[in-house]
């Protein structure tokens, strides 16, 4: 008889989330940088000048949270904050030069893990099993801007 845990798709993606973060916290400490400044990092080095709160809004995290990881960040001088030229009240966040030349390693430690992680699972499995987690962050996405 299978535990119901076994059987809740919650509890598994949480299990899963969690064994994919300790590897990327692992293969990313050398370069610096931790599992809590990532995902802003890939934002940034796809939209560098980005607001505290489009980070937010696309990282889909609480503001203070994102508040916190934004300081870490700018502590460890990974980016710089300015007033914006439009609205003095608004800051935009810039990565700085150190944290541009991590864009390449930190990707590459990250699809290692990736890689390694999804070894188990065929060439199609793991074309569907990303394909299932999209679908659903897409299905949600929707449903909260509805």
């Amino acid at each position: 008889m299978h535990k119901w845990k076994n059987q809740s798709a919650g509890y598994l993606v949480n299990h899963v989330g969690r064994i994919f973060a300790r590897g990327l916290a692992t293969a990313i400490r050398p370069l610096g940088l931790t599992i809590g400044a990532f995902p802003a990092l890939l934002e940034l080095w796809e939209t560098d000048g980005l607001t505290q709160s489009q980070l937010v809004e696309r990282l889909d995290i609480e503001q203070a949270t994102m508040a916190n990881t934004v300081a870490r960040m700018e502590r460890d001088g990974l980016i710089t904050r300015r007033s914006s030229e439009t609205d003095r009240r608004v800051q935009n966040i810039f990565l700085s030069p150190p944290a541009r030349k991590l864009q390449a390693p930190a990707i590459e430690a990250a699809s290692g893990v990736n890689a390694a992680l999804l070894a188990c699972l065929s060439k199609d499995e793991r074309r569907q099993f990303l394909a299932l987690m999209q679908k659903i962050i897409v299905a949600q996405t929707r449903e909260a801007d509805g």
